[in-house]
């Protein structure tokens, strides 16, 4: 083999789902907007008044930046009064699926380091 060729190139980490994976564990209320959201609680007014110390601003936020990765899907319905839902996409069902698995993992890494 010659010394200029290689067999394997450098490998980097996934930066946007990276990104993704820091930004919502970064939200501190990402990970429990997806809770109700598994409880059929998806109207924002909803899910304020069911989480003490959650405000509509921040929820609003969180929305938003979950929508915007795709994970959520924000349903507005031509009604008065207004309605809007929120829905997990398939997309955002795989990667809560990967959020499920790194939280198992951090009890395996918790159990063996203690």
């Amino acid at each position: 083999m010659k010394n200029n060729e290689f067999l394997f190139s450098r490998k980097s980490a996934p930066q946007r789902s990276a990104r993704m994976v820091e930004t919502i564990y970064g939200c501190k209320w990402s990970l429990t907007v997806y809770q109700l959201l598994a409880n059929n609680i998806n109207r924002p007014g909803e899910m304020v008044r069911s989480v003490e110390g959650l405000s509509t601003k921040v929820l609003n936020q969180c929305l938003k930046k979950n929508v915007d990765f795709g994970i959520l899907e924000k349903r507005e319905y031509n009604e008065l009064p207004p309605r809007v839902e929120y829905h997990v996409t398939d997309f955002g069902q795989k990667f809560i699926r990967i959020l499920d698995e790194l939280e198992a993992l951090q009890g395996e890494v918790s159990e063996h380091f203690t």
